[in-house]
């Protein structure tokens, strides 16, 4: 018989048969045990199962119709669950709406053509954010609302989960390749200043925009040419690369492209940083005492965001690049086996990460801002100040001063 042993692989009424240690065939005959108990203690007015193989199809569909009264063959996203999307889209669009206000009145303001690069490309980074948490989080919430796709449906794909993975993929790139150009433009800034004045304005900075906006775009877009594929992932509620079952070439390469592109820009950014804040530094040290350099401040600053949207970056995305590079090299040489559950996991796990960096990603820029940097640092000054404010009173210069009064005073 070959009806039933088909429900141990739908949905969890799966992980109940796994519980009780219930293979197909104890299944089928604990379904057959009590399917003649029910002959015996029913009414004569209840149907009979009789046990020649129409009663068993006829027992396969009342198993199947119990369980879909049960709600155990789909997948239900609990109300917590509902509550968590609504609050984090709406600190994100919160967020990504005030650092969006804050750059675009500094990039009003900012004479500073350097500056102005910088803030450009700053802002077109939490417009991207914005949209990118509103578009797809609106439909990831449509999706809870409506209580998920079915289990079974969890390797198939529609519209909106085309677009729904599309937009995951090309809302993921462009941060980190803004991350990346950001982090490329201010090392030429800061090692090459002639260099980048004759070079970066404020027309090429549109047109890199503009590249990698499309360059994103162009890789979202793959799996329209058959050239990878989107599909619903655990549980139920959001789409993205097919990286767990039934994987081929393709999706292998979309995969390594993905996590290549993500991973190679990260890398980069960090080279770039590296090299900025080590030149801020031996220029700093190398600074005479009482000058000051206020293009440098500038300077530090803008440093200072781009390290803390690397490091946001490299929290947020490294986990679902890598985790999916995993999974679906595993996937498609088969040794995934049992750990198939545990790549699940770690793949929301990777999921729930990556939509805090468009959360994150403007607090940067609330947060470390120069007038901000400074006042936590007179902050910190003043309270290092009244430790050593006893000491003070009594340094050699004191002295001298208290004997100058005596002597005037005689």
């Amino acid at each position: 018989m070959t009806t039933c042993p088909q429900y141990v692989a739908r949905g969890p009424q799966s992980d109940i048969y796994a519980s009780l240690n219930y293979g197909p065939h104890d299944l089928q005959g604990s379904i057959m045990l009590a399917l003649s108990h029910y002959n015996s203690s029913a009414s004569t007015l209840l149907p009979r199962f009789t046990n020649d193989s129409t009663g068993k199809v006829e027992a396969s569909v009342a198993v199947e119709g119990l369980l879909q009264q049960g709600n155990l063959t789909s997948v239900q996203p609990s109300t917590s669950g509902v509550i968590v999307v609504i609050l984090s889209m709406t600190l994100g669009i919160i967020s990504n709406i005030v650092a969006l206000f804050i750059l675009a009145n500094a990039y009003s303001i900012q004479r500073r053509r350097t500056k102005a690069t910088f803030l450009l490309f700053a802002a077109s980074l939490v417009a991207t954010d914005f949209i990118g948490h509103l578009v797809p989080g609106a439909l990831v919430l449509r999706l809870y609302l409506s209580g998920g796709v079915h289990p079974e449906d969890f390797n198939s794909s529609d519209r909106m989960c085309q677009f729904l993975g599309g937009s995951m993929v090309f809302f993921g790139l462009c941060p980190l390749f803004m991350g990346c150009a950001m982090a490329a433009e201010r090392c030429l800034g800061v090692t090459k200043p002639l260099l980048h004045s004759s070079l970066v304005t404020k027309t090429r900075t549109k047109i890199c925009l503009s590249v990698i906006w499309l360059a994103a775009l162009f890789v979202a877009l793959l799996p329209c040419f058959q050239l990878g594929s989107y599909t619903y992932q655990v549980p139920g509620t959001w789409c993205f690369i097919k990286v767990l079952n039934d994987t081929e070439k393709v999706d292998v390469a979309f995969v390594v492209l993905f996590s290549g592109l993500g991973l190679t820009s990260l890398a980069i950014a960090l080279v770039c940083n590296t090299i900025s804040g080590w030149t801020l530094v031996l220029a700093r040290l190398r600074r005479k005492p009482g000058s000051h350099h206020s293009a440098r401040s500038h300077d530090i600053e803008m440093v200072v965001q781009l390290v803390g949207i690397m490091v946001t970056s490299c929290i947020c995305w490294s986990p679902l690049l890598i985790f999916g590079l995993m999974s679906v090299i595993r996937s498609y040489s088969g040794s995934i086996g049992e750990d198939l559950s545990s790549y699940k996991t770690l793949m929301v796990m990777g999921v729930r990460l990556a939509t805090w960096n468009q959360i994150l990603d403007p607090w940067v820029y609330i947060l470390l801002r120069r007038t901000v940097l400074r006042k936590i640092y007179l902050i910190a000054k003043c309270q290092a100040g009244l430790r050593g404010n006893m000491l003070a009173r009594w340094e050699p210069t004191s002295f001298h001063s208290s004997e100058k009064k005596q002597v005037s005073q005689v």
